[in-house]
């Protein structure tokens, strides 16, 4: 993402373009443009009778179930222990609730496909953005004001938002609900979220500007725009930071992440907690980590006892917690992680040794990872000499995240080019696909044929560290990451098979094709052609335009040499 602001001059200039609608022909009602973006507002406030309690929610047509207001309530507090003093921000992520209707902006679900993997929407988790303050004020009864103001959306956009509250929260809490409905009005303004697009966001007297990435871009890069500052979107997090603390595990924790492997991180505060966790989740991008993952987790959390429960092994999840309590409720995770306060730059981390779980017995413990995990794949020792290097020349904390995330992305890259090599020789040959057929299947995924590949084309040929990559491999075909990532796989070569099958129908002279045969089966055509149409606009089909508007001429031209009546029917006949 590229951000920068500029002054309120431009605001107006912005809203302007904002008004012309995303596509010709939908028209886009109050609040539809909100709703791309945001759920909604929340205020969330302490009262001394009730505790913390939502007292604002904008725009207040939006809905939220009672037990999401509870979560919203619980996760945008830190716990008491953290003691977070003046204004923190941090972020959390929880369940929606089941049976709830789809949002107002359904149509712009779409876009959706032009992203790369790790910012697609997860429709079954909100995310919430939040900027605390807690200052001390002698005229209320507690002695402290406490108040959290919280973006809430199905956006995984870290950065952008973290940004938004920085901009509008410090006012906010000095004039209050007024002030609240000018934020969300601005909002309202804002074009619909196209990857690729650069995009004008006013925000109170300041303009915005942004690129959402797309699934074609470089991984680990963003196509320059003239005069803007490069930063990532979704993780606004200093990646060398959040991992000092286990800075020598690096390499061990990027394997826990990509197996899936239950993880909890025991830290500080919720800024740290959610931090790390984000970190963790971004390390094996371009990867999409598939499970679950709470940036920030409660005890009052709807999924408390799903989570903590000693009946069943430990689920595929990476936990951000703060409280005390949790280092006695989950000692029989796993893998732990424990992180003490962020080290400033120019800090030198010192040699942490692996710790045994068993001496993990309060969250004061020192910070380490406290697992019994042996890492399939040898110690890159150069990273971590090229680290500390850094440090001890005191090289920017960017330019080490830097060296940190591109470390990541070539480890992840040589780890799944075998797995891309291999699912693509299981699509069927261009030749295989006649027109008179259904499009032909994917080839069965064999765990065996492609470990025979490894020998001469595994990771070998782009990462130079030794190790049991078979053993990784084979862990890996059982995590859900593998399941996720293979699945997206298959959707997609599914729908280029469908699409080379479209374009194989067009090629064909439909209309001498039809003279040949009985009415009844030129009308079985028409209406099997009508409905790959429709199949390729639901679906999204990578299908050229003028692939389309041929079959539409086809379709028109069959009919149109039928008898009248069949023509009048078959004319007003939609698609099934």
């Amino acid at each position: 993402m590229a951000l920068w602001e500029r002054g309120a001059g431009g605001a107006a200039e912005a809203g302007e373009d904002a008004t012309e609608e995303p596509e010709r022909g939908l028209p886009l009602l109050p609040w539809d443009r909100f709703s791309a973006w945001l759920h909604c507002v929340c205020v969330v406030g302490f009262d001394l009778e009730l505790g913390q309690a939502v007292e604002v929610i904008y725009p207040p047509h939006s809905k939220l179930t009672d037990k999401e207001k509870t979560n919203i309530c619980y996760l945008s507090f830190p716990d008491s222990n953290s003691g977070c003093l003046g204004d923190t921000q941090f972020c959390f992520r929880f369940r929606r609730s089941s049976g709830r209707k789809a949002s107002l902006c359904c149509f712009l679900d779409h876009l959706d496909r032009d992203l790369p993997v790790y910012l697609k929407k997860d429709p079954a988790y909100y995310y919430g953005y939040v900027y605390f303050r807690q200052v001390r004020d002698k005229s209320l009864k507690r002695g402290y004001f406490q108040k959290s103001l919280v973006l809430i959306s199905k956006l995984p956009y870290i950065h952008l938002f973290r940004t938004v509250l920085k901009q509008i929260a410090p006012e906010y809490f000095e004039k209050s609900e007024a002030f609240l409905e000018a934020v969300c009005s601005d909002v309202d303004r804002w074009p619909p979220p196209v990857p690729g697009e650069v995009l004008h966001l006013p925000i109170m007297g300041v303009v915005m500007k942004l690129r959402i990435p797309t699934y074609r871009d470089k991984p680990g890069t963003t196509p320059v725009v003239q005069n803007m500052h490069q930063v990532d979107i979704r993780y606004c997090c200093c990646i060398e930071l959040c991992f000092c603390p286990v800075f020598f595990h690096i390499q061990m924790l990027w394997e826990l992440v990509l197996l899936g492997e239950p993880l909890v991180v025991m830290a500080p505060s919720p800024a740290e907690s959610s931090e790390t966790v984000l970190a963790l989740v971004s390390c094996i991008s371009p990867l999409k980590y598939c499970s679950d993952f709470r940036p920030y987790f409660t005890i009052h959390d709807s999924e408390f006892k799903e989570y903590t429960t000693r009946t069943q092994a430990p689920p595929s999840v990476i936990l951000g917690v703060t409280n005390p309590f949790f280092a006695k409720t989950l000692q029989h995770w796993p893998h732990i992680i424990r992180i003490g306060d962020m080290k400033l730059p120019g800090d030198v981390p010192k040699q942490v040794k692996v710790k045994k779980l068993k001496n993990l017995k309060t969250l004061d413990s020192k910070p380490g990872v406290y697992t019994s995990y042996k890492p399939y794949l040898n110690k890159d020792e150069e990273i971590v000499k090229q680290l500390q290097k850094g440090v001890q020349q005191k090289r920017p904390t960017e330019a080490q995240s830097a060296i940190l995330r591109r470390y990541f992305l070539e480890l992840t890259e040589s780890f799944i080019i075998p797995l891309e090599r291999y699912v693509a020789s299981l699509m069927p040959l261009q030749k295989c696909i006649s027109p008179w057929k259904s499009p032909p299947q994917l080839r069965h995924f064999s765990q065996d044929d492609f470990m025979k590949t490894l020998e001469k084309a595994g990771p070998q040929l782009t990462s130079g560290l030794k190790g049991d990559w078979i053993g990784l491999y084979r862990h890996f075909l059982k995590s859900p990451n593998f399941d996720g990532w293979f699945r997206s796989r298959q959707k997609e070569m599914t729908q280029k098979l469908e699409a080379l099958h479209l374009e194989a129908l067009c090629n064909e002279n439909l209309v001498f094709w039809s003279q040949k045969h009985t009415e009844v089966e030129t009308v079985d055509l028409v209406l099997k052609l009508k409905n790959k149409l429709l199949q390729a606009d639901r679906e999204h089909l990578p299908v050229k335009t003028d692939t389309l508007k041929k079959l539409q001429t086809h379709i028109r031209d069959i009919i149109l040499a039928l008898p009248d009546d069949l023509q009048d029917i078959l004319l007003k006949t939609g698609t099934a």
